[in-house]
């Protein structure tokens, strides 16, 4: 992938890194657009609490320095495929710590039932970062590896892994599952980007490929037979790109660290690895 990179030449690099930021300007000043909440959070569409019970529920997690509304056009397209889809407000514009933002995470939807057909988590950049987190200390990646050695239904195991601190049931005192079937990841730094040494600020130097978390989730590749990661040709964030060794990788034809969030064939490519990933079988590194 890095090497795919490294042929463009610097004005192509040039004209889709512009193009990338305009894309990401867009985006942005979705968050200043009606409706706003009045003495809450921003309300996310009506139309995204509705869909197929029998399809997995999508819980979306944008990058650093996005709001949700970044996602939105990503969220629209999973709705409009059945998706019941969710976000976790109190995230803010996510700058917080992976391992903080992946606790605060797991008890938001430990609050909550997980639905029967489960969850899939849907992230951008960073937030993908926060959902392997998640995955791992859930422990839903070793209950699904375990299962698929054994022939059994991988998905299911996964979903069957309880929040990290164990949040119980009240009525059954048992630890409450959190359903996650497992993630899909547009262009995330699995493996840190080289350019986040030149920043900074921490949120953004914590990218670094030598940065504690990046390297210990690195070590965590049990989980990676759960994960989808998708990105395009050229990103100009992640000049190592986003593959991942054990996951299944899909290349889009779109370039850009944002704006590869806008096409079509991105969301293509995300609803079918929501769907690969409820698959009861288990999954085949591409």
């Amino acid at each position: 992938m890095a090497q795919a990179q490294e042929r463009l030449s610097v004005l192509q690099r040039a004209r889709w890194w512009l193009a990338d930021y305009l894309y990401a300007g867009w985006r942005q000043a979705a968050f200043l657009r009606p409706p706003w909440g009045v003495g809450g959070h921003r309300p996310t569409p009506a139309a995204w609490r509705r869909g197929d019970v029998d399809l997995p529920e999508i819980v979306l997690l944008p990058g650093v320095y996005e709001h949700w509304t970044f996602l939105r056009p990503l969220g629209d397209a999973l709705n409009e495929a059945g998706h019941r889809v969710r976000v976790v407000h109190g995230l803010g514009t996510n700058r917080r710590a992976v391992v903080a933002t992946s606790e605060r995470l797991g008890r938001a939807l430990s609050r909550r039932g997980a639905p029967d057909a489960g969850r899939v988590l849907v992230a951008h950049s960073k937030g993908g970062l926060i959902g392997k987190h998640l995955l791992v200390a859930s422990g839903a990646a070793n209950a699904a590896a375990v299962e698929a050695a054994a022939g059994g239904d991988a998905a299911e195991a996964a979903a069957s892994a309880p929040a990290p601190d164990e949040r119980t049931d009240a009525a059954t005192d048992a630890p409450r599952p959190l359903g996650l079937l497992g993630l899909v990841a547009v262009c995330t730094p699995f493996h840190g980007s080289r350019l986040a040494g030149l920043f900074l600020v921490p949120s953004i130097r914590a990218f670094r490929p030598d940065d504690e978390t990046i390297v210990s989730l690195g070590r965590e590749e049990s989980i990676n037979g759960r994960i989808v990661s998708i990105f395009g040709r050229f990103d100009p964030h992640i000049p190592g790109g986003s593959a991942l060794e054990g996951a299944t990788n899909v290349l889009v034809p779109g370039n850009g660290h944002f704006r590869v969030l806008g096409d079509p064939k991105t969301h293509a490519a995300v609803i079918d690895g929501v769907r690969l990933l409820s698959d009861p079988g288990p999954l085949s590194p591409r």
